[in-house]
């Protein structure tokens, strides 16, 4: 692993993904390895792998979380602030600007949203590929993805998949404890256990008391503070389990009608970065620019929370033997689950012709063998997406 980076290095690669990073939480995960793996080197295989089995066990958007843990990691707690930010800011400008102007202006067409569907296919199955080498190289590994991709696949819930990773840690720990490197590569964070402890405080205490304070004091902005917050707490399985969350939050309330909300999941879809950004369309249509800063703070605070929480004790957890094998079982259910979500909805919802099938092909092909940055395979996707759309 390198030196500590600037604050500015943590922003400028983190807003490069944010400019570039489309098709959900699956596909962030593949630009992540692409750009902080593969490329910089920031950290390893190894370590990559456990930041994100610890954020499958964690409530919240899991790619904004392996990112932030990556800046803390990288430059402190300013480091995760700052690579949150980047990551983060490009999609709530663009979705914050569509609900402002989403009454007197129409943006692109389906062509550019479905030519980006198909760039997340090529991203996603170079991201399973890549992490299946990885994290399941053996027999056993290879049976407890394929489990955890038939199950998911047949029981496609929250629930199932956070059942699925505890059952996976139960089995690693009793087939992968004894085999367990004696030495492991720790990294240090700049947070301490008593920070830590402080944080998961904090999210209780708020978890707790925004519900009250939201109907003791008639502030259209604590509603939307405790609206946000408390999704963003509890939502397990990335950003398309929190869309009905929402929908249920502020449909049938009158906040926004159907087809506002169908529009900016439409324009959610479109952009690069994080899907929990929606917040910030949501926010701004229900109460102004204020109200789409107040929900997206509100829909990620949560997520620092936890990960400030968390993070302090997973160095000194990764030295433990039994923790490691947890770690393998998880790490070896990851690739089922991300396999799984490749399936459906990234594969189903974006080929829908062999056209289609034939243009993810290509992308993917350049990605593997060609090493082709994710930017560019970005670009190429959607130039060739309207080309087909144009001939066929």
């Amino acid at each position: 692993m390198e030196k500590k980076g600037s604050l500015l290095e943590i922003l400028g690669t983190s807003l490069k993904l944010g400019l570039t990073s489309f098709g959900g939480p699956v596909a962030h995960l593949g630009y992540f390895k692409n750009e902080y793996i593969d490329k910089r080197k920031w950290l390893d295989d190894k370590t990559y792998a456990d930041i994100i089995a610890l954020c499958q066990f964690l409530p919240g958007p899991a790619s904004s979380q392996v990112g932030i843990a990556i800046g803390m990691l990288r430059g402190g707690l300013l480091g995760g602030i700052v690579s949150w930010f980047g990551f983060t800011i490009p999609s709530v400008l663009v979705l914050i600007l569509f609900a402002l102007a989403f009454q007197s202006f129409a943006f692109g067409d389906a062509n550019f949203i479905t030519s980006l569907k198909i760039v997340a296919v090529a991203v996603v199955a170079h991201a399973v590929l890549g992490l299946g080498k990885k994290l399941t190289p053996d027999r056993p590994r290879i049976a407890i993805a394929i489990g955890a991709l038939v199950i998911m696949l047949l029981f496609p819930s929250a629930i199932v998949q956070i059942s699925v990773i505890i059952g996976a840690a139960i089995l690693g720990y009793f087939m992968f404890s004894k085999d367990a490197e004696t030495k492991v590569n720790l990294f240090t964070v700049s947070i301490s256990k008593k920070a830590g402890i402080i944080s998961l405080s904090i999210l209780v205490i708020l978890l707790l008391g925004l519900p009250i304070l939201a109907q003791t004091v008639s502030n259209s902005y604590v509603s939307i503070f405790d609206t946000f917050f408390r999704v963003g707490s509890i939502v397990f399985g990335g950003g398309h389990v929190v869309l009905p969350l929402l929908e249920q939050e502020v449909v049938p309330n009158g906040l926004l009608t159907s087809n506002e909300f169908l529009a900016g999941y439409g324009m959610a879809q479109a952009v690069p970065g994080p899907l929990f950004t929606f917040a910030s369309y949501l926010g701004t249509m229900i109460n102004g620019i204020a109200g789409g800063i107040v929900a997206t703070i509100a829909m990620f605070l949560p997520s620092f929370l936890l990960i400030i929480g968390a993070l302090p004790f997973l160095s000194e957890l990764r030295k433990r033997k039994s923790f490691q094998g947890i770690l393998t079982g998880v790490n070896a259910s990851v690739v089922g689950i991300l396999l799984a979500a490749f399936y459906d909805p990234v594969f189903t919802s974006a080929i829908v012709s062999g056209a289609h099938f034939a243009l993810a092909v290509i992308l993917f092909v350049l990605m593997q063998f060609w090493k082709t940055p994710a930017w560019m395979i970005v670009i190429i996707g959607v130039v060739l997406g309207e080309v087909l759309a144009y001939l066929f």
